[in-house]
């Protein structure tokens, strides 16, 4: 239903309206709201704000028309006004036109052609809404997704790749914040949510200076992915650098009796990439899958707080790098053969 804002000092014009369009206003097409001059115009958008059409006659008591066109760009950018008057020489059409009128209608009213002029702005207002709704979903698209990301949507070999797999060679990160389940059945939700995008921050910031990625966030646990050269040592450095910021969080920044910690599972190896979802629902996450990313999830389900697990595999690899210990085999699901599992110390 569009609602109508009719201004006229005539109130003939306002019988005359619910007479000729009694059938749109019985189906709810339009709702015609009344006022008898811009200040009273003024009022009553700010009574209605959902208002979309403005129909003013321009010789007004106490507020002409070309007036309060001035004034309607403060109320809403979508906002469309035509001018509905007896003074429709070239001057007064062209006045109403440079202060943003959408059209403009002489009296007599010819009801069929206002009905037509009404409909068009319609379809116009709708077009500046569906334009500011747009601008909207970009700026909120900016928060949730990486600048970097954002500009590579743009380009073609974004359009060329969108749809297309690979496997390559990454290490996986789950990195699970200890203890926090139960805060989330006792502390109002704003409290929970703060609080664990606090720690999200943190852990991002090092993923980030590191060179990985956010693959996603699964309740208070992060799933990254690192890539390129040295990929495991990166990760095993982001890992070490959100433990050590996590642990030295005093509980009292907290404001609740909670010390945080968290618990890494680390591995390396061969995932498969690409867009995973559902193209029916259209909504598609463009991740990584695949044994590689099952095992360091595991992993992380192994640790205990405080915790940086990775596989001997991994350990073979960074070993005279890092200061490692050996905390024995593990049984994984769905592993065959038990996992000897090392603890990054530092």
């Amino acid at each position: 239903m569009t609602r109508i804002l009719v201004v006229d000092d005539e109130t003939d014009l306002e019988i005359l309206i619910k007479q000729k369009f009694r059938r749109q206003i019985r189906e709810h097409e339009y709702d015609f709201l009344f006022a008898v001059n811009g200040v009273d115009a003024l009022e009553k958008l700010k009574q209605n704000p959902d208002v979309d059409i403005v129909l003013s006659d321009i010789n007004m008591p106490e507020m002409d028309g070309l007036t309060l066109l001035d004034k309607l760009s403060d109320v809403s950018p979508v906002l469309k006004a035509v001018i509905v008057s007896a003074y429709g020489d070239m001057d007064n059409i062209r006045t109403a036109m440079n202060k943003g009128a959408f059209d403009f209608i002489c009296k007599p009213v010819n009801f069929q052609d206002l009905d037509t002029t009404v409909r068009k702005t319609i379809k116009q207002v709708a077009q500046v809404k569906e334009t500011l709704r747009a601008i909207r979903e970009n700026d909120i698209l900016k928060m949730y997704v990486d600048a970097t990301v954002l500009k590579f949507m743009n380009t073609k070999e974004f359009s060329q790749k969108l749809m297309s797999n690979e496997t390559v060679e990454a290490t996986i990160v789950f990195i699970d914040i200890c203890g926090f389940t139960a805060i989330t059945e006792t502390e109002p939700a704003d409290t929970v949510v703060n609080l664990l995008n606090r720690y999200f921050d943190i852990m991002v910031h090092e993923i980030i200076t590191q060179n990985g990625y956010v693959d996603k966030f699964i309740g208070d646990a992060i799933m990254a992915v690192f890539r390129g050269d040295f990929h495991l040592d990166r990760a095993i450095d982001a890992c070490l650098k959100i433990r050590e910021y996590i642990k030295n969080m005093p509980a009292a920044d907290t404001g609740l009796h909670f010390t945080p910690q968290v618990a890494i599972g680390i591995n390396s190896g061969e995932v498969i990439a690409g867009n995973i979802g559902s193209a029916s629902l259209k909504r598609l996450d463009y991740t990584v899958v695949g044994d590689t990313v099952n095992t360091a999830q595991r992993l992380q389900s192994a640790a205990r707080p405080g915790q940086v697990v990775i596989p001997q595999s991994a350990y073979e690899t960074v070993k005279e790098s890092f200061n490692c210990q050996p905390l024995g085999e593990v049984t994984l699901k769905n592993k065959a053969a038990n996992l000897l599992i090392y603890e990054v110390l530092d």
